[in-house]
């Protein structure tokens, strides 16, 4: 990003991407548990940013691990409730139609994935050369991803590799199987510029029509 702040604490439209993170699930669920994983070293920050924010949403905060799975075994410790959904706090363009499709999917299934489709010609990359896939055999991975409260702590007793891309992968591993629904197109990971400057104009063009 060319900053030295950590991404969830840049801001668009005037304020930390992750209070506009956590402003949509608390928008979708107000007696939920938040709990946001941390570094020790930027607690202040955040409690500072709170402050000069007058931002009020009640949550808990946990020190976050060397990766993002020693983050989230953090983070289920003190985890209360029957279902459980982790989302990367820097997707601030989640829809409530997303965070409802996840939920009321664990109804049926014991873990959901929100997605979305492909719209750009794929190749995948060998040895030689290249060659084209189906974009139709793949989808993009967003989050939340929802689990039931017994079916991911058990997935976290595996231990630690460097294959585990997602908290998805880590439960199928365990056995479960992971159940796909839309996700939204907007809902991407602010990881660049590019992704930043995308979401400022997803704000104010949300502002505008407000």
């Amino acid at each position: 990003m060319g900053s030295h702040l950590p991404k969830q604490f840049l801001e668009i439209a005037n304020k930390p991407i992750l209070m506009h993170t956590l402003e949509k699930f608390y928008a979708y669920d107000s007696s939920a548990q938040f709990i946001i994983t941390l570094p020790n070293e930027w607690r202040n920050f955040w409690q500072e940013s709170i402050a000069f924010h007058h931002f009020s949403i009640p949550h808990l905060i946990i020190d976050g691990g060397v990766e993002r799975y020693h983050s989230i075994k953090n983070a289920l410790t003190i985890c209360t409730g029957d279902v459980i959904a982790v989302h990367d706090a820097v997707r601030p363009l989640v829809s409530n139609a997303t965070i409802e499709r996840c939920f009321s999917a664990l109804n049926s299934f014991d873990a959901v994935v929100p997605v979305f489709q492909l719209k750009e010609s794929l190749r995948q990359i060998l040895n030689d050369g290249s060659v084209s896939v189906n974009r139709a055999d793949y989808c993009l991975v967003q989050t939340p991803q929802c689990f039931r409260s017994s079916v991911i702590k058990k997935a976290y007793e595996q231990p630690f590799h460097t294959r585990i891309t997602d908290d998805a992968s880590l439960v199928e591993e365990a056995g479960f199987a992971v159940h796909l629904v839309d996700g939204n197109e907007e809902n991407l990971k602010i990881t660049s510029p590019t992704d930043l400057f995308i979401a400022e104009m997803f704000f104010k063009s949300n502002k505008k029509s407000n």
